[in-house]
């Protein structure tokens, strides 16, 4: 295929705004897939994409349309997967954004066109779901036109689900979308230059082993050739290339401009990294190329099994999902009440959200999940650094200097009146609002704010305030000291370490205040009075009491013998003080997710 024949495109957009029901159009018009195996959102492939309704995993396909080869990429549009979108980006010459004709710009809208942007990239804007009696295309064309500067006659409005006026965008993707640039090889000897491919997608096939989805930038990759991954150090063998219709298509050669796929003989994704590049062993490249980053984890849980022996099968089954998943980190942690289990760390709680239903429906596991936490770097008196992931990991405060928490950049696009409800809620997360500008009728919010503050309520909070009209994007931003300290919760004066949080000294009596009425509701009633108790330290910031139950043992005396009831009543208050000393509370596992809601 001549590069000039070829365009790299691919569709981004808000959770929800129609990405890859506009993909489906677009392969049913081009004839990729036949009418007879179409379906709803075809390369969303996962069980939980379709149920959710969005793209987990993005997903290459090839298209042939007017003579042209039309490479197009599905990316997912939520927060935690920016990283995938961004080398996505890199991959393509073109985007299509994609807004809905109801909901105009959203903040992930705003997100990705900045990432598109910054990749230098040919935008063409698409308004979708013109046929729905509440569409109001004028004003979303006004908010495009302001975002883009673009003229209207460029703005392409179309219907994905009917398939109204879809040709026109792959027309405009025809006349309008540039072609790969190919850089001429300075040197007139030089045949062929050095391979270089980037990474933007790989997976784990239980019986092909780790597959790479790769866009060839310079030289040709051939069938059997052997392979090295530059950032990762490994070696491999391509031992089949091909492209995606969406199905794997074999070919023996894949060229400059192209995008394909790698089927290797690696294990596991870790070994072939997302943003990597990949080179042949004979004659690698002298530079990576740019953008590849190596993704850490900053939401961290701990998953316990509800019974013991269901350990193993956990942790085989998160070894499962590793392979497949390079984001994914975890390490065994025990503990004294709930037993053994695992600290995943995840990139934000979608992410966590997914990988817990996986393994849910997937494994057949029944599990205890606890609060979500963020990582932490400790200074300490010697100036040693080092980093903890839960609350528990503290060292002893006297030989500690600081402690630094994440904060991110966060950013709200909502209705104009809705403006002070909204920075109160900002101000409430400890937030700090940085800049508010405005888009026709609706406002931006930027503001920074403490990471742990956002991982429990706050999107649930923020879609209460404002009915539901706001979205919300966020980005790490970078870790600073704060004056934190670690609460504990006891339960009958016993310390139970997986209860512990990490929160600032200001927050820290409502925290202790709010959790213990709410261990109070959920740890049934015993026998003998229980004691729930907050402490930073040895100082107890708050307390609540379950009280006991109380058997009438002066039931049976029928005489008005005073004596006899005291004696009575006196002995049960030394068989309840008995109790409290041997006694056993069974907490039931909605105690550790207690504070994922905590107002």
């Amino acid at each position: 295929m001549n590069s000039d024949k070829i365009r790299n495109f691919c569709i981004i957009a808000h959770i929800d705004h129609g990405k890859s029901t506009l993909a489906d159009r677009m392969m049913e018009i081009t004839g990729t897939v036949s009418k007879r195996e179409m379906k709803a959102q075809l390369l969303d492939s996962m069980e939980l994409e379709r149920e959710k309704g969005i793209t987990i995993k993005l997903t290459p396909v090839q298209m042939h349309y007017k003579g042209y080869e039309l490479n197009l990429i599905d990316t997912p549009g939520h927060v935690d997967f920016s990283y995938e979108v961004s080398r996505s980006l890199q991959a393509v010459e073109t985007a299509i954004l994609v807004v809905d004709a109801t909901q105009g710009i959203q903040a992930q809208t705003l997100a990705n066109v900045y990432l598109a942007l910054e990749q230098d990239l040919y935008i063409i804007p698409v308004i979708n779901k013109i046929d729905l009696p509440a569409a109001d295309v004028p004003r979303v064309t006004k908010e495009i036109v302001n975002l883009l500067g673009c003229k209207e006659d460029e703005i392409i409005g179309v219907s994905a689900k009917t398939g109204l006026n879809v040709e026109q965008v792959l027309d405009a993707i025809v006349e309008r979308a540039p072609a790969p640039s190919l850089e001429v090889a300075k040197d007139l000897s030089e045949q062929v230059r050095p391979l270089r491919a980037l990474i933007f997608d790989s997976y784990f096939d239980d019986y092909r082993g780790v597959v790479l989805y790769v866009r060839i930038f310079e030289g040709q990759l051939n069938k059997n050739a052997a392979i090295r991954m530059m950032a990762a150090e490994t070696n491999g063998l391509a031992l089949e290339i091909g492209t995606l219709t969406p199905d794997m298509k074999p070919k023996d050669t894949l060229d400059e401009g192209e995008i394909g796929y790698i089927v290797t003989n690696l294990k596991t994704t870790r070994e072939a990294k997302v943003g990597d590049t990949v080179t042949l062993q004979k004659s690698p490249a002298a530079t990576p190329l740019p953008g590849y980053k190596n993704v850490l984890p900053f939401v961290y849980a701990g998953f316990f099994p509800v019974s013991n022996e269901d350990y193993k099968t956990l942790k085989e089954a998160l070894e499962k999902l590793a392979l497949s998943d390079s984001a994914l980190q975890f390490e065994p942690e025990n503990s004294p009440i709930l037993g053994f289990g695992l600290r995943i760390g995840f990139l934000g709680l979608l992410h966590m959200d997914i990988i817990r239903e996986r393994l849910e429906r997937e494994f057949g596991l029944d599990l205890v999940v606890t609060n979500p936490s963020t990582n932490y770097q400790i200074i300490m008196n010697n100036g040693e650094e080092i980093d903890i992931k839960s609350a528990s990991d503290l060292p002893d405060v006297s030989e500690v200097r600081e402690i630094r928490e994440p904060w991110v950049k966060g950013e709200i696009i909502l209705p104009k009146s809705m403006i002070g409800s909204v920075i109160n809620l900002i101000v409430e997360k400890r937030g700090l609002q940085k800049n508010l500008s405005y888009i026709e009728d609706r406002a931006v919010i930027d503001f920074e704010a403490p990471m742990a503050n956002l991982l429990t309520d706050f999107y649930d909070q923020l879609k209460s305030i404002t009915s539901g009209y706001a979205s919300f994007n966020y980005e790490l931003s970078d870790y600073r000291a704060e004056d934190l300290v670690r609460v504990d919760f006891l339960i009958a004066g016993h310390k139970n370490d997986a209860l512990s949080i990490m929160c600032h000294r200001t927050e820290a009596d409502a925290i202790g205040r709010d959790v213990t009425k709410k261990l109070k509701t959920i740890i049934p009633r015993q026998n003998f009075e229980v004691a729930l108790q907050a402490a930073i330290g040895a100082r107890i910031i708050a307390r609540e009491t379950i009280g006991a139950y109380r058997k009438d043992v002066t039931v049976k005396i029928h005489t008005g013998d005073r004596d006899r009831k005291a004696k009575l009543l006196d002995k049960q208050k030394r068989g309840k003080a008995r109790m409290k000393r041997f006694g056993k509370i069974d907490i039931p596992s909605d105690a550790f997710t207690v504070m994922l809601k905590r107002n």
